[in-house]
């Protein structure tokens, strides 16, 4: 199994307890931290919520010491530079997962859909559509997960129930073309 990883500061309101949160000097974000792994059609399989303050590269390891007991079929994680370092030789010969970092182009400015990775980022927009997930307000780390977890799960509930599926505008059969 294949599983993408990102992460994603949000800022924290002053309901947020102190002791739950950091400051993430390249996102100038005081809040926390949200650790979130998708399969390959971008439904989620793990949400961690953390304090802002820590890295990508020291999340690592207890998010994929996570995935590893919870998940023990994944094989493959790809993840941005963030995950980079030594966490790729402690997946191989600790958890057996082979760590595959996806670098974006060099010379580029502002967002690039990056290959296998823009589908985690799809996820984080989806989130970020339920208006109470854009801000962070909770005093523990484990109600934003739960928030996070039920907007998803809305999400995916009406796209299964849905009546009929989307039609774009070029497969629409007119009178005219019958």
């Amino acid at each position: 199994m294949t599983l993408i990883v990102d992460s994603q500061s949000v800022k924290g309101a002053s309901t947020v307890g102190r002791n739950s949160q950091g400051y993430d000097a390249a996102k100038k974000a005081n809040g926390r931290k949200r650790n979130i792994a998708v399969d390959t059609l971008g439904l989620p399989v793990m949400i961690t919520v953390m304090p802002a303050d820590i890295q990508d590269r020291n999340a690592a390891r207890d998010v994929f010491w996570r995935l590893c007991l919870t998940q023990p079929q994944i094989t493959q994680v790809w993840a941005n530079r963030g995950y980079a370092g030594d966490v790729v030789n402690w997946a191989r010969e600790c958890l057996w997962m082979s760590l595959r970092i996806v670098s974006r182009p060099k010379s580029t400015k502002g967002f690039v859909v990056q290959p296998r990775r823009w589908k985690v980022e799809r996820t984080i927009g989806w989130c970020m559509n339920a208006l109470r997930n854009a801000r962070d307000y909770e005093r523990l780390p484990q109600h934003p997960a739960a928030h996070l977890n039920w907007a998803l799960i809305t999400i995916m509930t009406r796209r299964l129930t849905r009546k009929s599926p989307r039609t774009s505008q070029w497969t629409r059969k007119t009178p005219a073309t019958g």
